[in-house]
């Protein structure tokens, strides 16, 4: 597929911050044309960036130019993934220790947001243990898949600008999602507005100031098309006490994904799995990556936002 070709916006604030003191970071690898396939969850094209930007007052890197809010969503609209959904099992097992971490924040579940929510796993599992699940997702085929499989009714849209009640939610969670828009202050304003006083902002997003990231240097696994923002611990403190949020707990998040899934990321190893029985030897297997390099943050809205 050719790909289309990115409608650009360019950015003289720090997305993060605010800031004004901005220098160029690193020059991109990418041509700035995008599929679907490119940006959808499952996509193993590491090492393509765009091109970087970094703010001096508070680190923030950031795609500048920055394809388009409106051009992100188009094209998100329209990926279809079934590789994730074929993951579904991994996938719960990643999310159920922010679940449980979560309730240890907050005694009493309540209604519980999910953005970027694919096609609802984390609102699945969260509606198994008693929180009152709801979401938004770009995805028209995440969507869909999420009310076949799961009987969830996914709002479809861009979180940034979406109708919400405010006040409303114990949650919110934004799972692998805060680097993927332009618009992270925007995000996290909105995900402000509609909690409840003291209500918890959940993020996980990797830090490319991480030692992992910092040995792979060009082939981190993070550094990918999809990825416009790239945070630091400082950076996530700029953003999120700039909207109004006091960050409780952090740690470092580990993923777990099948052997398959794994071996599926490099060319060399896929022929291994063209094989059924042995792929499905490897689905059965799953492997823990505690690799270091991504922010698991628990952030409570401040009375007074």
């Amino acid at each position: 597929m050719e790909g289309t070709k990115a409608q650009f916006i360019d950015l003289a604030t720090c997305p993060a911050c605010a800031g004004q003191r901005i220098r160029r970071y690193k020059k991109g690898t990418y041509a700035g044309r995008l599929t679907q396939d490119e940006i959808k969850i499952t996509d193993s094209q590491y090492g393509r960036v765009w091109d970087l930007s970094l703010c001096l007052d508070c680190g923030h890197i950031f795609a500048n130019p920055c394809p388009s809010p409106d051009f992100i969503f188009s094209l998100y609209g329209e990926v279809c993934d079934p590789e994730y959904e074929e993951e579904a099992a991994g996938r719960s097992r990643n999310f159920l220790p922010i679940l449980e971490s979560l309730e240890r924040v907050i005694p009493e579940r309540g209604a519980l947001f999910d953005v970027g929510a694919a096609t609802g796993i984390l609102l699945d599992l969260a509606r198994s243990r008693g929180w009152e699940p709801d979401g938004i997702e770009p995805s028209s085929w995440a969507v869909k898949t999420a009310a076949e499989k799961y009987g969830l009714a996914l709002r479809h849209g861009p979180f940034e600008t979406a109708c919400l009640k405010g006040n409303a939610y114990a949650a919110v969670l934004m799972v692998d999602f805060i680097e993927h828009t332009p618009l992270p202050h925007e995000a996290v304003v909105r995900a402000q507005r509609i909690l409840r006083p003291a209500g918890i902002l959940v993020l996980v997003t990797p830090d490319i100031r991480s030692p992992a990231a910092r040995i792979a240097g060009r082939r981190w696994w993070h550094l990918r098309p999809a990825h416009l923002a790239f945070f630091s611990r400082a950076s996530l403190q700029a953003l999120l006490s700039r909207a109004g949020f006091t960050i409780i707990e952090e740690r470092r998040y580990a993923w777990t994904f099948s052997a398959h899934y794994l071996l599926s990321r490099k060319r060399l190893t896929r022929v291994l799995l063209k094989n059924s029985a042995m792929s499905s030897f490897f689905k059965r297997i799953p492997i823990k990556l505690a690799l270091g390099d991504s922010f698991e943050i628990y952030a409570r809205k401040d009375r007074n936002g």
